[in-house]
């Protein structure tokens, strides 16, 4: 699959630059940012705009709030004509940094933002639930209303305020 090709690029550039863990968190924002924005998307993926511009549109985006190292392999996946399938190539290689560090990935949607201490205690419960040394990237959804939805892997867990007011709709 060609999105684990890159994937395995970018881990190889990101531990020979020794900044495997920030890359990671960078691109993991710009995926997560990418899937939220249609207007970003359609940046990204027109055709009729120059590659050079697409370029612009990352480094506008990252600017000095992502590393280097972080913007030149979005922009160098931008510019290979990777932009649809930005995501799926950034959430294989946070896999495959995870699993460096003999972690697994859990992707964390809460309705606002969690401090170190409650992501710290949540990553110590969903290893517990799952039998698995679990990294917790967090994800603000506030379509979530309260609560979380966690995926580790296959498993999700849904403790979402809106996963139990659909629940109760249904019994009505």
């Amino acid at each position: 699959m060609k999105a684990d090709a890159y994937a395995e690029a970018l881990v190889q550039v990101a531990r020979a630059e020794g900044q495997l863990g920030a890359v990671e968190d960078d691109l993991f924002r710009l995926a997560r940012t990418y899937e939220g924005s249609d207007e970003l998307r359609m940046a990204l993926s027109d055709p009729q705009l120059p590659v050079e511009r697409r370029i612009a549109v990352i480094e506008e985006l990252m600017g000095n709030k992502a590393l280097g190292t972080s913007t030149a392999l979005a922009s160098m996946l931008v510019a290979a004509g990777q932009s649809s399938d930005l995501p799926a190539i950034i959430d294989r290689f946070v896999e495959l940094a995870a699993a460096e560090r003999q972690h697994e990935v859990a992707e964390v949607r809460t309705a606002i933002p969690l401090d170190e201490a409650q992501t710290q205690r949540l990553a110590e419960a969903l290893g517990k639930a799952t039998g698995k040394n679990v990294e917790v990237k967090v994800v603000v959804d506030p379509s979530v209303l309260g609560g979380i939805v966690a995926r580790v892997g296959d498993t999700v867990i849904d403790g979402s305020i809106r996963h139990r007011l659909d629940q109760l709709k249904e019994l009505i």
